[in-house]
């Protein structure tokens, strides 16, 4: 079942309980550090914590820690949390409606209180459907984003899985940021707009460089990330609108690999968007075409822009965005080649990223399956319809 997670930030708190929560955060991280080099970890258990200091701490806080600290050293290996923030099952948490407002309740070192938050069009259509039953809620995590205290709640959804067998192909670009393809129907998001307002940012960041206003560099980086994560959220919504318009039953995609050495030359388009958040729009598309109940698999990329559909591959088939087939002469452009070609699986499947297993995002990759800028025309897309 997918799941999504809503960042909901908390209303105003008080200067109070802000410290409050800034003293659960350094509690918690200490506790976990202590934790990773105990000898009992796997064995540890809420009383635990009584090892490690006599102050009072929500035991539902201290539980999640030590699945996390477990999972973390096993995992990925993990010496020491710069900062682990305190998580709630879903037992721990509540979500009440009061009036025209929501609030959000979780144990605290003080007595549990509802907190009001703050909350989009979006975000209560969740929280609507989360208070009669038709979404579970899953684990909480309060943390701390630009001076801003949020909780962001999983939400796991119940979705039927579509019947229809259509698959459809998506190569992604550099020149064409993506094209997806299935039967004779193609959509093509071309990357030369997004190219000039990256090459924008540059500029500007230069020129505050040479003024060492590094502040505003961090200001304008953090605003040029907002653009992007909005145009991969449009661009993955029209993908995901596409397939269900053309009876897509199964989206197949490139497990990523060398997408930036594509380029060849400085001059050329793509330049400016070797660092796009590519990923990212991969992730974006993966859960939305989930949450719709198409099926998302995981293709070798390895020649799909080098092979004809007579079975000829050749390097020299493709020059930029032209593809020629030098056997039988067969063109078509390179990338819309690739997409056909990624719906075939002509190499093979890969594995999923590991990143897209684990169900919820981390906080920095945040659903949103019905936030800004899904709603709104991205001007990059193009619908192609070709013969044969």
């Amino acid at each position: 079942m997918p799941t999504i997670t809503l960042r909901l930030e908390l209303h105003k708190p008080t200067k109070v309980k802000q410290d409050m929560y800034e003293r659960m955060t350094e509690v918690n991280t200490a506790f976990a550090n202590w934790l990773l080099n105990h000898p009992e970890l796997n064995q540890a258990t809420s009383k635990r914590f009584k090892e490690f200091s006599s102050q009072r701490f929500p035991s539902a806080v201290v539980n999640q820690t030590i699945r996390e600290v477990k999972s973390q050293k096993k995992n990925q290996k993990t010496k020491k949390f710069r900062t682990l923030w305190c998580c709630f099952n879903n037992q721990n948490v509540k979500v009440e409606k009061k009036g025209e407002f929501y609030t959000v309740s979780f144990p605290t070192l003080e007595k549990r209180i509802g907190v009001p938050v703050v909350t989009r069009p979006y975000q209560e259509a969740w929280l609507n459907r989360l208070l009669d039953g038709t979404v579970k809620q899953g684990a909480a995590k309060l943390y701390k984003k630009r001076k801003k205290w949020c909780l962001a709640v999983a939400i796991t959804v119940e979705v039927q899985q579509r019947e229809e067998t259509k698959v459809m192909g998506i190569d992604l670009g550099l020149r064409y940021i993506a094209v997806a393809s299935v039967g004779t129907k193609s959509l093509f998001f071309k990357g030369s707009q997004c190219a000039f307002i990256r090459r924008r940012y540059a500029a500007l960041r230069r020129k505050l460089g040479k003024a060492k206003k590094l502040h505003m560099i961090r200001k304008i980086g953090r605003k040029e990330s907002r653009w992007m994560k909005d145009v991969n959220h449009k661009i993955s919504r029209q993908i995901v609108n596409f397939a269900l318009a053309n009876g897509v039953g199964v989206i197949r995609m490139e497990a990523l690999t060398g997408i930036r050495k594509r380029a060849k030359s400085a001059k050329e388009a793509g330049r400016s968007l070797h660092s796009w958040a590519f990923h990212q729009l991969q992730t974006m598309i993966a859960y939305k075409a989930e949450m719709a109940g198409i099926r998302v698999e995981w293709v070798d990329p390895t020649y799909t822009s080098q092979t004809c559909k007579c079975g000829h591959r050749e390097k020299g088939n493709r020059h930029g965005i032209h593809f020629q087939c030098k056997k039988c002469g067969y063109t078509i452009h390179a990338d819309l080649n690739g997409a056909i070609n990624i719906a075939k699986a002509i190499s093979g499947f890969a594995a999923e990223p590991s990143a897209l297993v684990t169900g919820a995002p981390p906080i920095g990759v945040h659903r949103n399956p019905m936030g800004r800028g899904d709603d709104t025309t991205l001007n990059l897309g193009v619908v192609r319809t070709r013969n044969g």
